[in-house]
C-alpha cells in the first residue's frame, strides 16, 4: 500500500466526523503529506514525531469531534500495519504493530493536548475580554458597561460577578446557570458555598476564601461537580480579583467551562494508549509504569504460551486472536486482588503481584495461572489446547533494577519451557 492510498483510507475514516472547512481533496492532500514518514516510522527508520505533527495538523484544520481521533488511531494501528506488512506471517509483523500502537498513542496524546489548548485559549480570551470591559467600566462607565453586558450575556462560557466585601453573588449569565445546574435568577444575593452545595465546596471554597481575604489575586482549577439533579460534570473554574485604577479590589469575576466531554475523551484516549487493543489487558507501557511505581516486595510471573503458533498455523489468525482474548480473561479471573496481568505482545503475558508476602504466595499464584489455561479453548466449536511456560521472580523493588528483574523472570521462563519440552520428549 502506497502513502497516497493510506491518505485516502484515512480521509474515508474521517468522513462523518465534525468536518472542517476543507474539501475532501484538501483533506487527502493534508494527510498525504504525512504518509511516507508514518510508513518510515512504523518500519523503525524514522522517529515518532510525525504522529504528533499529524495530530496537530488535524486540530489546526478544526477537527474537534472525538470520532476524528478514534478513527485516526484505528487507521494508524490497523491500516498502517497493513501498508507495511500485508500478511501477518511477515517476519517484522509484531515489531511493526508495536510501533504502530506507539504511533497511535503519540497521536492521541497530541490530539488531546491540542483540544485542551484550544479550549483554554477560548476561555482565556473570554476572561481577558471580560476583565478589560470591567476595567473600562471604571474609566468610561456608560460605554464600557454596555460592552461588558454584551460579552456577559452572550458568552458561551459561564461568567459571574461577586461582591468582594460580602462574598455574595451579584450577577451571573445563562451559561453559568447551565454549567452549575442552578437557575440564573436564583443565584444573586446568595453565597458561593450555598450555591455550590456541600458536595461541591471542597477545594473551591478554600481558594475562594483566600481570594476574599486578599491572600491571592486569582486561582484556577478543574474539579468534579454534582448538579442539584444528580448529574455529574467536570468544570474548569477560574476566579480573579478586579481592581480599580488605584489598585483597590472592587469585585470578583468567575468563569466556568464545562469540560466533561474533553475529560471523557482524554480518559478514553489514555485508556486506549495504555491497554492492549485485542485483550483489553494493560499493555507493556502501563505494566512497566506500575512496576516502576511499586514499592516493597513484588512478585512477577512471565508467561509464554506453548502451542499457540500451531493454533495460528492450523486455525488461522482469527482463531489465534480469540484464544488470546480468552487467555486474557482467564488470567484476569485467576488473579488475586493484588495482582495485575498485562500483555507484552504476541503470545507473551506478564503478571505483577504487588505487596507479595513471599515465594509461597507467588508459587500459588503461578500454579493458579497455569491451571486456568489447562482447559481447552473453544474456537468456533473446535477445541484447542494451549499451555504455558512460566517464570517467576520475587524481588525487593528498593534494591533491584527493573532490567535485572525482567532478565530473571525471562531466564526462569525459558528454563521452564526447556523442562516442559524435555518432559514431553521423555514421554515420547
Amino acid at each position: 500500500m502506497r502513502a497516497q492510498e493510506l491518505a485516502v483510507r484515512w480521509a474515508d475514516a474521517l468522513d462523518g466526523a465534525v468536518a472542517p472547512t476543507l474539501t475532501r481533496a484538501q483533506v487527502e492532500q493534508l494527510l498525504d503529506g504525512f504518509g511516507e514518514r508514518l510508513i518510515a516510522a512504523v518500519r523503525g527508520t524514522a522517529d515518532m514525531s510525525v504522529a504528533r505533527e499529524a495530530a496537530a495538523a488535524l486540530v489546526a484544520a478544526n477537527y474537534r469531534d472525538p470520532l476524528a481521533v478514534h478513527r485516526s488511531v484505528l487507521v494508524l494501528c490497523k491500516d498502517l500495519v497493513e501498508a507495511v506488512c500485508p500478511e501477518r506471517d511477515c517476519a517484522d509483523y509484531w515489531p511493526v504493530r508495536d510501533r504502530a500502537i506507539e504511533l497511535g498513542a503519540e497521536f492521541a496524546a497530541e490530539f488531546t493536548a491540542g483540544l485542551r489548548n484550544v479550549a483554554l485559549s477560548e476561555q482565556e480570551r473570554t476572561l481577558g475580554a471580560a476583565l478589560t470591559a470591567a476595567r473600562e467600566a471604571e474609566a468610561r462607565r456608560q460605554l464600557s458597561e454596555a460592552r461588558f453586558q454584551a460579552i456577559f450575556e452572550g458568552a458561551s462560557v459561564g461568567i459571574g460577578t461577586i461582591d468582594i466585601h460580602t462574598g455574595l453573588v451579584l450577577d451571573v449569565n445563562n451559561a453559568m446557570a447551565e454549567t452549575l445546574g442552578v437557575p440564573a435568577e436564583a443565584m444573586p444575593g446568595r453565597s458561593v458555598a450555598d450555591i455550590l452545595g456541600p458536595a461541591n465546596i471542597g477545594e473551591a471554597f478554600g481558594l475562594f476564601q483566600r481570594l476574599l481575604s486578599g491572600e491571592i489575586d486569582r486561582f484556577r482549577f478543574e474539579s468534579e461537580h454534582t448538579k442539584p439533579d444528580g448529574a455529574r460534570t467536570t468544570i474548569d473554574l477560574s476566579m480573579t480579583v478586579v481592581r480599580d485604577s488605584e489598585g483597590r479590589p472592587r469585585f470578583l469575576v468567575g468563569v466556568t467551562v464545562d469540560v466533561t466531554d474533553r475529560k471523557q475523551l482524554a480518559d478514553q484516549l489514555w485508556h486506549d494508549a495504555h491497554h492492549d487493543w485485542l485483550t483489553g489487558l494493560p499493555n507493556r507501557l502501563l505494566f512497566f509504569d506500575r512496576l516502576a511505581a511499586a514499592t516493597g516486595q513484588v512478585g512477577v510471573c512471565y508467561l509464554d504460551l506453548d502451542g499457540f503458533k500451531e493454533v495460528n498455523d492450523r486455525r488461522g489468525h482469527t482463531a489465534g486472536d480469540r484464544v488470546l482474548c480468552e487467555v486474557g480473561q482467564r488470567l484476569r479471573r485467576a488473579l488475586p486482588p493484588n495482582g495485575v496481568a498485562a500483555r507484552l505482545g504476541g503470545d507473551e503475558f506478564i503478571v505483577l503481584v504487588e505487596n507479595c508476602s513471599g515465594q509461597d504466595e507467588l508459587d500459588t499464584i503461578a500454579e493458579s495461572l497455569l491451571a486456568a489455561l489447562r482447559d481447552p479453548f473453544d474456537v468456533a466449536g473446535l477445541l484447542v489446547h494451549v499451555g504455558a511456560s512460566i517464570g517467576t521472580a520475587l524481588v525487593d523493588t528498593d534494591s533491584t533494577a527493573i532490567d535485572e528483574l525482567m532478565h530473571a523472570v525471562d531466564t526462569a521462563m525459558y528454563r521452564d519451557k526447556a523442562l516442559r519440552h524435555g518432559a514431553l520428549g521423555d514421554a515420547r
